[in-house]
């Protein structure tokens, strides 16, 4: 149980600073770049994803999933 609260208390700090950090021009832009690079690493994974469910389709001759 004193392990959640300390958890807890860990990730409200960790917001709390997240917000203040934030607050500047050079915050603004860090979280941009974080942001920017956390979207294309989704995106990759996501491409990678639907480009090997394509092929395994293809070779299991199932016509292609409607998106």
């Amino acid at each position: 149980m004193k392990s959640i609260l300390w958890f807890t208390v860990g990730v409200a700090a960790g917001f709390v600073v997240a917000h203040q950090v934030n607050q500047t021009s050079q915050g603004r832009d860090f979280f941009s770049s974080v942001d920017a690079k956390a979207r294309a690493f989704g995106n990759a994974i996501a491409e990678g994803y639907h480009a090997r469910d394509a092929e395994l389709r293809a070779e299991a001759g199932d016509a292609p999933a409607a998106r």
